[in-house]
């Protein structure tokens, strides 16, 4: 990756989550009806995903994320796709609480996971309506407050720094109501709304617990200080704890693990 980190989304692997969560997006397009001629925004869009298979629909293509290293894996995934790819999609360094793209641009607003992560809730629900063409489509996956990501980022938080003062919870975003209330204010209105589930199988506890750690560049940007203060292994054994609890494997005696990843899907239009 050639662009300097300014996140700590740049540290670790990332995009092998990424991977992971596709299936989300090609949910979030589909319940879009992304098609040709679409103009569609990726909001914090990562490595891709939504944008990626906008284009794959006959749609133009705009993905913004505020880490410029995940911008290249999603440049580098587009160059592979050949010439199309380059007069159909465009990313763009920006903040989701201040998107760098002009008033009602896009037919279609997606945000796969990342929204939800902007600090600035109420300002980042504003930039999504203030985007939006008259009739947009915006669709956003977010994960459910008390499902397996938010339980991480609990079983967490007594290691790492902690949040902004004033912030709320990125699961806000996966709550229906919450979700109905932001928006609302921000001149969304939603329409409807699924619960969905991603499954994440493993071969054992161990692999799931190094995946789930190589994944976090917040956690590991933590690493070296909390092995100074004797507390890495302990947060370690808290994270397997939790994997322990979650995990669905049909097959526990070979050892098998399946962490079912539970998030909201909600569609919106402008109010």
């Amino acid at each position: 990756m050639t662009g300097s980190a300014k996140t700590t989304w740049a540290l670790g692997s990332y995009p092998r989550m990424a991977e992971r969560l596709a299936g989300a997006a090609h949910e979030a397009v589909e319940l879009a009806g992304v098609g040709p001629g679409d103009r569609v925004l990726d909001v914090a869009c990562g490595t891709g995903n939504g944008a990626l298979l906008a284009m794959a629909h006959g749609a133009t293509a705009v993905g913004v994320d505020v880490e410029p290293r995940l911008l290249d894996v999603a440049r580098a995934r587009a160059a592979a796709l050949g010439d199309a790819a380059a007069t159909t999609l465009t990313w763009i360094e920006g903040d989701g609480a201040a998107l760098p793209v002009a008033d009602g641009a896009f037919d279609v607003v997606l945000s796969l996971f990342g929204v939800m992560y902007v600090p600035d809730q109420d300002a980042a629900a504003r930039e999504l309506a203030r985007t939006c063409a008259p009739g947009a489509r915006v669709v956003l996956a977010a994960w459910e407050p008390g499902s397996f990501m938010p339980a991480m980022g609990a079983a967490l938080a007594p290691y790492l720094p902690p949040p902004p003062p004033g912030s709320s919870p990125p699961s806000r975003w996966g709550d229906e109501q919450a979700l109905e209330r932001l928006l609302g204010d921000a001149g969304l209105r939603v329409e409807r709304t699924s619960s969905a589930t991603i499954a994440l199988d493993f071969s054992s506890r161990m692999e799931a617990v190094g995946f789930l750690v190589a994944t976090a560049g917040h956690v590991l940007a933590e690493r070296e200080r909390l092995t100074s203060e004797g507390r890495w292994s302990a947060l370690l054994a808290g994270l397997g704890g939790l994997v322990a609890e979650r995990d669905r494997g049909a097959d526990a005696a070979e050892g098998g693990v399946s962490l079912p990843l539970d998030y909201l899907l909600a569609f919106a239009r402008p109010a």
